[in-house]
């Protein structure tokens, strides 16, 4: 009879640590989310401006626009500024054909 308890009391450990360790696990999880939930404000309030490049310009509506609006062949994008010379500069480019 002693052997039966024993063989019951030992089946029933490995169920009992499984389910301790996955509550200790979703406590750690639930704190992490509760950082990460908190975290982008105070990343935020210590982020530095982002550096425009010097030909960059804002359009209503749209955004900043870096390159000259006047070419046909402005991306009207933040990081590209033409299909042609997308790194730029855009004064002396032979490319530039005025939009009609």
């Amino acid at each position: 009879m002693l052997a039966l308890l024993w063989i019951i009391a030992l089946g029933f450990i490995p169920p009992l640590l499984s389910v301790l360790i996955v509550r200790r696990t979703q406590k750690r999880m639930q704190a992490e989310l509760r950082r990460a939930m908190t975290m982008p404000t105070r990343v935020r309030a210590r982020r530095s401006p982002i550096s425009l490049p010097p030909d960059s310009y804002y359009l209503e509506g749209v955004g900043y626009l870096i390159g000259d609006i006047s070419c046909r062949f402005n991306a009207r994008s933040r990081y590209i500024r033409c299909a042609v010379n997308p790194e730029g500069p855009c004064q002396g480019c032979r490319h530039y054909e005025e939009k009609a």
